[in-house]
């Protein structure tokens, strides 16, 4: 949790450079006209199609046609807030997340070599499986959407796992070896998941909630280049200690 809570106060304190902010609003501007653009243009055919569909005819059927209008409504403007989102994300995982991460890298963290792969292939078939991977685990979910409260947990979890997934290896990829990346996955796979999660809540705030991704793309690289570092200094008091006992031993 620690390490959560100094990543994000690093992005706060990142936030004070003015020119960030020229790639924190370019996606957040887009998901703003993709969000005006589709309730115009979509939002009443979602909800008339949600309806007729079950569990929601169920529903009318049994005589709560006011519940399944309120379900189909929330339904719509929660698959459209979706939609918004990952437009939003893959803009700021493909075009912004490099320029973010070299400004961060050199300003923040210049001491970490650089031992990845600078590949946009890699990056960007990462966020576009992340993303269809997070299509069809909304659709696969969208049943248990009917349980209380559920309608508000899923979606927050799904968007917490996409920021995860997308950003976590987008900011290490260039730093990291393979190694390196997937031990640092499986060592803080928690933290880096609860991260999404207090990200995912900001999607519910007015305004703020359309500047969630570049947000997300900032904490995801102050945490995993801190990460990166941690573990470095660790394997190399290791090192050390090894060729000390190596030297006693002869």
């Amino acid at each position: 949790m620690n390490d959560v809570l100094v990543a994000l106060l690093r992005s706060l304190k990142t936030l004070g450079r003015g020119r960030i902010w020229l790639l924190v609003l370019g996606p957040a501007a887009v998901a703003l006209l993709i969000s005006i653009g589709l309730a115009f243009f979509c939002l009443d055919y979602l909800v008339g199609s949600l309806l007729e569909q079950p569990p929601l005819t169920w529903l009318a059927g049994w005589g709560a046609l006011w519940l399944a209008k309120l379900a189909a409504v929330l339904g719509g403007w929660l698959l459209l807030l979706a939609v918004a989102f990952v437009g939003a994300t893959l803009l700021a995982a493909i075009f912004v997340m490099p320029l973010l991460l070299e400004q961060v890298a050199t300003a923040d963290y210049p001491e970490l070599a650089r031992l990845g792969k600078d590949s946009l292939t890699a990056a960007a078939w990462n966020s576009v499986s992340a993303v269809l991977l997070f299509v069809v685990g909304w659709l696969l979910t969208l049943p248990l959407w009917l349980i209380p409260g559920f309608a508000l947990v899923l979606p927050m979890l799904w968007m917490a796992w996409l920021t995860r997934r997308t950003f976590a290896y987008d900011a290490l990829t260039l730093h990291a070896t393979d190694d390196e990346w997937q031990a640092l996955r499986r060592r803080h796979a928690w933290p880096l998941l609860l991260l999404g999660v207090v990200l995912a809540l900001l999607t519910h705030i007015p305004v703020l909630g359309l500047l969630t991704p570049t947000l997300a793309a900032l904490a995801y690289t102050h945490y995993c280049l801190e990460a990166l570092r941690q573990w470095r200094q660790g394997a190399l008091v290791v090192a050390s200690g090894r060729q000390l006992m190596l030297e006693e031993e002869e």
